[in-house]
């Protein structure tokens, strides 16, 4: 790892002397379409739904990699750094990015208007899932989508910069803002009344990132470290066991399907799984909307 961050750092270094200034207007010279990357699938759900065909919207993370933690490598890297625009999300997220050199004036941290408002919190054991190995959610909670009230805030970081970006498209990209910004105030009213519904019930979360949505619709729920594919340790079901003695969860909200026998033992144990996906990565069908949508029916049915 440190000799891929060495050598990135070397490359886009050498890369980047006199590209800022030629890059900035290679959108007009050239008359091609601006490039956009993103470092989560919701930024670029986001960018691509306000600009349209007007831009090139990229989000490289493969779907297997949980974009948070994955590592992008030299060739990638390069690539955003080509960028007309590098959307990101803030509160720690993608944290590849503080290692490697970006053009500064292209980077857009899209939680600066509610920096005041990400979640601090305890730093976690070390845990492994997925291709991008060991890592922690410690110190900032960063699924700040979660709070469709942030991810309006976020939607309106991403029209902003995109009208800086193509001035031309302004008008459009504000139309387009005032039907998503709907989209995402309905599906903020419904998980508002879900919260009231669900009155203060005891749930479990499989991982640690519910945090803005705990807080947001004021649920009350408690994390463990599981993977949805993965078997839980004897260590791990004796752990939840005595939680559910002082937490007396009968819903776990996971972020993908668990193996069959992982929720017929939870069944056993009085506790339904129900997925809720985060949506960081591109889903296999649909988009955001979508998603975030079906996520919001299945809360709806408890």
């Amino acid at each position: 790892m440190r000799l891929f961050l060495a050598l990135a750092l070397f490359i886009l270094t050498a890369c980047e002397q006199g590209q800022d200034s030629q890059l900035a207007g290679d959108s007009e010279t050239a008359g091609r379409a601006p490039l956009i990357y993103t470092v989560n699938y919701p930024l670029a759900w986001m960018a691509q739904q306000l600009a349209g065909d007007a831009a090139r919207v990229m989000f490289p993370a493969p779907a297997e990699d949980d974009p948070a933690f994955w590592q992008p490598d030299v060739a990638t890297v390069l690539q955003y750094q080509q960028a007309d625009l590098v959307l990101l999300n803030g509160a720690n997220y993608a944290r590849w990015v503080a290692n490697v050199s970006l053009p500064a004036s292209r980077l857009v941290d899209t939680s600066a208007a509610y920096r005041e408002q990400l979640i601090a919190v305890d730093s976690d054991p070390v845990h492994s899932h997925g291709p991008a190995g060991e890592h922690s959610h410690g110190e900032l909670a960063f699924t700040t989508w979660l709070d469709m009230g942030l991810a309006q805030l976020q939607l309106q970081a991403v029209t902003s910069a995109l009208q800086h970006l193509m001035p031309g498209e302004s008008a459009v990209i504000e139309q387009r803002l005032a039907a998503l910004q709907q989209k995402l105030a309905t599906m903020d009213q419904r998980l508002l009344a879900t919260g009231r519904q669900l009155d203060d019930i005891p749930l479990l979360y499989s991982h640690p990132v519910y945090q803005y949505l705990q807080r947001r619709y004021h649920l009350n729920g408690r994390a463990v470290h599981w993977e949805p594919d993965k078997v839980p340790s004897e260590t791990q079901w004796s752990a939840l066991e005595s939680l559910l003695r002082s937490h007396p969860a009968q819903v776990m909200l996971w972020e993908a399907p668990p193996l069959p026998e992982v929720e017929l033992r939870l069944n056993k144990l009085g506790v339904k799984t129900v997925v809720f996906s985060p949506m960081g990565n591109r889903p296999p069908q649909g988009d955001f909307n979508s998603g975030m949508v079906a996520n919001i029916a299945r809360l709806e049915q408890l």
